[in-house]
């Protein structure tokens, strides 16, 4: 369903031609894009540094890290429908104050606590309100023909953030502290808000009231869905783990995704039954039936599942099997930027008339390819450098997804129906995100397991006592780690060196194993997602508006 200029004039949501300075407005929105994705990258090389300042495990870390997270998913659609009631730029501006809050609480924790409360907590509560609002912004302040452009680059700038946020986190914790990310984050989201005085708002026709029954099932049940599906490679997804607990014998992992599961599918019920009653739903089930906005929400859990495995596998490589530090790693990714950032602008700007389903195929289609040949080059005597053509085909078709999908699924609905369109977009993204790492993770934990195991009982140079002992120890798992921390854990065990190198060389070897497995599943995400494309228009929003 699509509205006419008519139907966004009515509703109060009219395109703002009438927003001055269109272009700041748009890079005021994208450094918000930016700032609420670069956290978890900066995090994720930076967490032994963190456990240490702050007096806990890297454990510790990773579950603040999951925290975040889960609150962003959890609490992503009520923070849509409050942005409705309350206003989009006073939900965005309330949002920068609670995440500038969290950030600054973040840069002086003293204990781990502290960084859970101001991490974790404020700052996804904050993004859990920024991130819908974005979206419902740029319908507001952007005609149905810039819409893809702007669309493009805000999603740009979140990608951007993954690449970059290793190389900001690795140059402050090496020659700084990591706290000052977080510091100059407050300073960023300041200046965020006085640039917001620039966005014209877009008020809802009615003020809408908020489900509060439905608001929290809806948290619940994505909160236990995706807590499920981060802790699987803790607890295995339906045995668990040697030494994880276990629920009737089976890992708390698939209770929670089922439980969760179940919860969803009640909150729509209800969500329908309050409709048919004539009240406000959090969420309109029938806009889930929408051929176009349902197509749209399934390219971006797709996109964001093989992108956020693409991130969590090639850092792997680089910084564990080739020993890169955190700044050399973070650089390696960087041509990923240069396609993106050409690809989510340049595209709307050169065929505004261009097919989305075509560009979204031709995306999906840069994703498998670099996939398939980051997969094909893995060997042992591999360098850094077979990641710079993937990274360049990857960035292509992350732009050319970014170009067109904000405005596919927006452009699915009348104008007024945007903020709910954006608290379903980025709680598909959370989803995707999540489930990519956690495959990736999981299967490569597996597949290294495995080979190990494998390799060493068919190594001649192991003792067969050494290899008995290893089937017993290995049997719950093996991490992924360095040629130099393995090599140090045998030299503590009295290894002899014979048997250590002969260790080593069948760990090298599982290790890209593991690594090939995860990319191939990303591959074959990418495959099916190509299958599922069908559902994405053939004609801009624009030239279908004209058409209609």
């Amino acid at each position: 369903m699509t509205s006419g200029p008519t139907e966004a004039a009515a509703a109060g949501t009219a395109p703002s031609t009438r927003a001055s300075g269109a272009t700041l407005v748009l890079l005021t929105l994208a450094t918000g894009q930016f700032l609420m994705t670069l956290d978890s990258s900066v995090m994720n090389v930076s967490i032994a540094t963190v456990a240490k300042d702050v007096g806990t495990t890297v454990t510790g870390i990773q579950g603040a890290i999951t925290a975040y997270t889960l609150v962003m998913a959890a609490l992503m659609i009520t923070g849509a429908k409050v942005g409705a009631i309350i206003g989009r730029k006073r939900a965005f501006a309330i949002g920068c104050i609670i995440y500038g809050a969290g950030s600054f609480t973040t840069s002086i924790s003293p204990s781990l606590p502290v960084l859970l409360f101001g991490w974790s907590f404020l700052e996804g509560v904050g993004a859990a309100l920024i991130l819908p609002a974005i979206v419902a912004l740029v319908a507001g302040n952007f005609p149905r023909e810039r819409r893809p452009a702007a669309y493009g680059l805000v999603a740009a700038a979140g990608a951007i953030a993954v690449a970059v946020g290793p190389l900001i986190g690795g140059f402050c914790t090496t020659y700084f502290s990591w706290r000052w990310v977080f510091a100059g984050e407050v300073v960023i989201v300041l200046v965020i808000l006085v640039l917001a005085r620039k966005i014209a708002d877009a008020p809802a026709a009615e003020s809408p009231r908020l489900d509060y029954v439905g608001a929290v099932m809806s948290a619940a049940g994505l909160g236990m869905l995706v807590f499920g599906v981060l802790r699987s490679s803790e607890w295995g997804w339906i045995d668990a783990k040697s030494g994880a607990p276990s629920w009737g014998g089976l890992s708390p992992t698939i209770w929670l995704m089922l439980a969760g599961l179940f919860v969803v599918w009640v909150f729509f019920r209800w969500e329908a039954r309050r409709e048919s009653q004539g009240l406000e739903p959090l969420v309109r089930p029938q806009m889930l039936r929408n051929r176009q906005l349902s197509g749209g929400l399934t390219m971006f859990f797709f996109q964001y599942l093989v992108q956020a495995g693409l991130f969590f596998v090639v850092p792997l490589f680089l910084s564990v099997c080739l020993g890169l530090s955190a700044l050399a790693t973070g650089a390696r990714l960087l041509p990923l930027s240069i396609t993106l950032l050409a690809a989510a602008i340049g595209i709307p700007k050169l065929w505004p008339a261009v097919s989305p389903r075509l560009v979204v195929r031709c995306g999906l289609f840069s994703l498998l390819v670099g996939t398939a040949i980051l997969m094909g080059t893995l060997d042992a005597d591999a360098g850094p450098e077979i990641v710079f053509v993937p990274m360049l085909l990857v960035g292509l078709g992350v732009g050319a997804l970014a170009s067109q999908l904000g405005s596919v699924t927006v452009s699915a609905v009348p104008d007024d129906e945007s903020p709910e369109v954006g608290g379903l977009q980025n709680t598909m993204t959370n989803l995707g995100a999540s489930l990519g790492t956690a495959l990736a993770g999981s299967l490569m934990i597996g597949a290294v397991s495995a080979a190990f195991l494998t390799n060493i009982q068919a190594s001649s140079d192991i003792p067969s006592r050494a290899k008995s002992q290893a089937q017993v120890k290995l049997a719950g798992g093996v991490p992924f780690v360095s040629d130099a921390d393995l090599e140090k854990a045998l030299d503590e065990a009295h290894v002899s060196s014979k048997t250590t190198d002969a260790t080593i060389a069948a760990y090298q070897d599982a290790r890209l194993s593991g690594l090939r497995i995860a990319l191939g599943i990303l591959a074959l995400a990418a495959v099916v997602a190509l299958f599922m494309a069908q559902r994405i228009p053939q004609k801009q929003p624009a030239a279908a508006g004209e058409a209609a």
